[in-house]
């Protein structure tokens, strides 16, 4: 039996895992909700920018945190096909998982199935990355354990979705961002919690590259990606909320919202005006330029005035 260790670089590598975790959460559960609000290609574009986010912020999170891996002895060395077939696999099943909150009518029943394919697809993400993993051994696994971290992943994932289409306010997303991530990381060191490790009479090094080689930067790249995502998102201007940046800026409010707001009478409303009446087009604004990916115009926000 080989000695495992979990954190070799003591909290350096479990804190910035965590830290991914929480950024990748954070954009998915941003563009997710921007998705709902948009139609066609725009909508299409935002569930796949929160898919790259968050498929890739759990990849990044669980190879950061297997940088603190060890086995005393040894050195560890990975299979590449593997590894990108795990990337991958993340990607997938958490497309299937936004995808189908994304373009369901359905959102109770959309939550559920997105949420379990999402989990099962971290699971066999964080599997197939431990089965890259090369010793002169082999790796056994507790089967109690395991069930206990897929469970944790399904779970996660079905929160992750049903935030996305129930949060509404800037400070509530920022407040389910940290617990998401601490649910992530709790998937991934409850599997790492099943591992044992057996070696070998022959203590010859594997083939493959090791961690630093190869793992670290795709697992830094990935990082990178998602952390500029959450600061693209932070100055990004929104034409809802009369152009305050995205991320800081009020939830876009769901079509069912929205609808039921048009059809309120408001004190300010003349007399006669029916309820959800079609409004005047605004005026456009010289000199505003508003990116198109930046988010849909709010429906009740006020016309321009005209210029004179």
């Amino acid at each position: 039996m080989g000695h495992v260790h979990h954190a070799v670089y003591g909290w350096l590598t479990p804190a910035i895992s965590y830290v991914i975790a929480c950024l990748g959460a954070l954009v998915a559960l941003r563009s997710t909700r921007w998705a709902l609000l948009s139609e066609g290609r725009s909508r299409r574009n935002w569930l796949l920018f929160g898919t790259v986010s968050l498929g890739g912020g759990i990849w990044s999170m669980h190879f950061v945190a297997m940088l603190g891996f060890a086995v005393s002895g040894v050195e560890i060395h990975y299979a590449v096909p593997l590894t990108l077939v795990s990337l991958v696999v993340a990607l997938g099943f958490v497309g299937v998982g936004i995808f189908t909150v994304g373009y369901s009518t359905r959102p109770r029943g959309a939550v559920l199935a997105g949420g379990a394919a999402t989990g099962l697809g971290v699971a066999a993400m964080h599997y197939l990355g431990m089965a890259a993993v090369r010793v002169p051994g082999h790796l056994s696994y507790d089967p109690v354990t395991v069930a206990v971290s897929v469970a944790i992943a399904v779970l996660a994932a079905t929160a992750a979705l049903w935030a996305a289409l129930n949060i509404r306010g800037t400070a509530a997303v920022l407040a389910a961002s940290p617990v998401m991530g601490i649910a992530v990381c709790a998937m991934h060191f409850t599997g790492m919690a099943a591992v044992s490790v057996h070696l070998s009479d022959d203590l010859r090094a594997p083939p493959g590259p090791v961690a630093l080689q190869f793992v670290f930067p795709l697992a830094v790249g990935f990082g990178t990606y998602v952390f500029i995502s959450a600061l693209a998102f932070a100055v990004a201007p929104s034409k809802h909320g009369r152009e305050r940046p995205i991320l800081t800026g009020p939830a876009a409010p769901l079509p069912g919202e929205r609808t039921a707001r048009a059809e309120q009478p408001r004190a300010d409303q003349p007399a006669g005006r029916r309820p959800g009446a079609a409004r005047p087009a605004a005026a456009p604004v010289a000199g505003r330029v508003v990116p198109a990916w930046s988010g849909p115009q709010a429906f009740d926000e006020p016309a321009a005035p005209r210029q004179r």
